[in-house]
């Protein structure tokens, strides 16, 4: 397995789709509402007209617009989907760093904790923040390690994340603070809090996916002297175009 493949890997199994079905060289996702990284099909190879054709009709099937994950290297697909009308949506960067490197600084009493299942208080702050129930049955339907951290600054609740772990990484997601308590320094904390649980867990690694809009979230992760290992991108169908 590359470099690439093993985080690509990571964050399936990390935030899993409900099914998988191979059509030819293109693995269509059921998503149920999860999001674009459980709803995307890719593709090991460059698929025929008619084998997208049929991929696109499973999609629709299971009342998902036709949408797929573009993975480094993979020029061909993405020339091959712009042409028939797909759309370039939500770039996303991953970034990885050991997870050592952030659980060297002892983190401020009562300030996280690692948490399964996760408390009402956290779906509360996820949902608020527009990650939704369906959203709370991919971090269910994960196996394996895994924990939601409770992130508190101010004598009150104010964060949550989910993290998973797969091999020798382990991955972060719905990272979340209370708008009213963000640029309080608790995010970078949360962050530690995950390197901690993934040194306790075996994990060498702790990795995260974030869209390239996301400008707060990439900032953070710099800073917290987390490397660039991929990129990737999607592509949508334009239905109406």
């Amino acid at each position: 397995m590359s470099r690439d493949a093993k985080y690509y890997a990571a964050v399936e199994a990390t935030w899993p789709p409900v099914t998988t079905h191979a059509i030819g060289c293109i693995t269509v996702r059921e998503g149920r509402g999860g999001g674009s990284r459980v709803s995307s099909a890719t593709a090991d190879g460059l698929p025929d007209l008619a084998t997208l054709r049929q991929a696109e009709a499973e999609m629709r099937a299971v009342r998902q617009t036709p949408q797929f994950m573009i993975r480094k290297g993979e020029t061909l697909l993405d020339q091959l989907l712009e042409a028939q009308g797909y759309r370039i949506k939500d770039p996303v960067t991953l970034y990885t760093v050991a997870a050592a490197k952030l659980a060297d600084i002892v983190i401020p009493r009562v300030t996280t904790f690692c948490i399964w299942p996760p408390l009402a208080i956290q779906k509360e702050i996820w949902t608020a923040g527009g990650i939704s129930d369906r959203r709370f049955a991919v971090m269910e339907r994960v196996v394996g390690a895994k924990t939601a951290i409770l992130g508190r600054i101010d004598d009150q609740p104010a964060g949550t994340a989910f993290v998973a772990q797969h091999d020798d990484i382990a991955m972060l997601h719905g990272l979340e603070i209370a708008p009213e308590h963000r640029r309080k320094g608790l995010a970078g904390w949360m962050m530690r809090q995950a390197g901690k649980w993934a040194k306790r867990n075996g994990a060498y690694e702790l990795a995260v996916a974030v869209t390239q809009a996301n400008q707060a979230a990439n900032h953070l992760y710099q800073s917290l002297g987390m490397d660039v290992v991929g990129h990737y991108h999607y592509r949508i169908l334009e239905e109406n175009a």
